[in-house]
């Protein structure tokens, strides 16, 4: 059995579907434990990463845990999981992480994840992916509203990764002990800006998409609105200050899954009734 938690998330829900299509027996947990949308034969359970106690039964009979970060209760978690016998764990990291810098809120709850899992007696490998080429949705309420499309960050150049790369390096190191005591960094194909970004979107929607770039003011305004401002300060850092580099292309999905990663346009062109 195959343990993903964060199974309705971006890459939680992939990773199921990429198990079950490859006949794995799946548990996809979740808070609120919902069926839909899961392949047939996925075992939907309800849990929550922060009271250890909802998520102990689902870890029985389970090979291996797909882990999601920034919970209070992980520890415990990976306790009761090497109680129950669990013989590999594999943690959704970040690429912050390697920054070491604990006192950015972002990246200190993923160097956090990472110290439980290392210390927790457990196989483990941590997957630390760039930005998520899936964080373009959040444009999706512009676009629908107009041509104009406001952009924070216009400046930085990131090679953002489709959720289902991330997903199937994960499930590699979920069905092997090839990967343990492993951080497998990965990203996307190509580094893009912002404007890029929404040229691309633009092309696979059918219309002329331009991206208006904020200003450093304008961005903390509208991340604040919607976001704890330590997060908000640990995104400048990454993007203004330049503590993070995610423009460097990666080889490691294709060298653990064997091809390419997905391009930001393969992206866009799935995801088009979602904008």
């Amino acid at each position: 059995m195959f343990l993903v938690t964060g199974a309705t998330g971006n890459v939680g829900a992939e990773l199921v579907r990429g198990l079950a299509e490859i006949g794995k027996p799946v548990r996809a947990l979740s808070r609120s434990g919902r069926t839909d949308g899961l392949p047939p034969g996925v075992q939907a359970v309800a849990g929550d990463l922060n009271d250890p106690g909802t998520v102990r039964p689902a870890l029985d009979g389970v090979e291996a845990l797909f882990l999601m970060p920034g919970y209070g209760g992980q520890r415990q978690v990976l306790a009761d999981a090497r109680t129950a016998g669990v013989r590999r764990v594999v943690l959704l990291s970040g690429l912050s992480a390697r920054t070491g810098d604990t006192g950015n809120a972002v990246a200190g709850y993923l160097i956090d994840a990472e110290t439980a899992v290392r210390e927790s007696g457990l196989a483990w490998t941590a997957v630390r992916p760039t930005s998520f080429m899936s964080n373009a949705l959040r444009l999706a309420d512009q676009i629908r509203k107009g041509d104009a499309v406001r952009v924070p960050f216009p400046d930085a150049s990131t090679a953002d990764i489709d959720p289902y790369d991330i997903a199937r390096v994960a499930r590699a190191a979920m069905l092997s002990d090839q990967y343990r005591g492993q951080t497998l960094e990965v990203s996307g194909p190509q580094a893009l800006l912002p404007a890029d970004r929404v040229r691309i979107l633009g092309e696979a929607l059918g219309r002329d998409l331009v991206a208006v770039g904020l200003s450093h003011e304008e961005t903390r305004t509208e991340l604040e609105a919607f976001t704890p401002k330590p997060y908000v300060d640990a995104f400048f850092a990454f993007f203004v200050d330049g503590t993070l580099d995610e423009s460097v292309v990666l080889p490691t999905v294709e060298e653990v899954t064997g091809r390419a990663p997905r391009t930001f346009a393969d992206w866009a062109r799935a995801h088009t009734t979602e904008f």
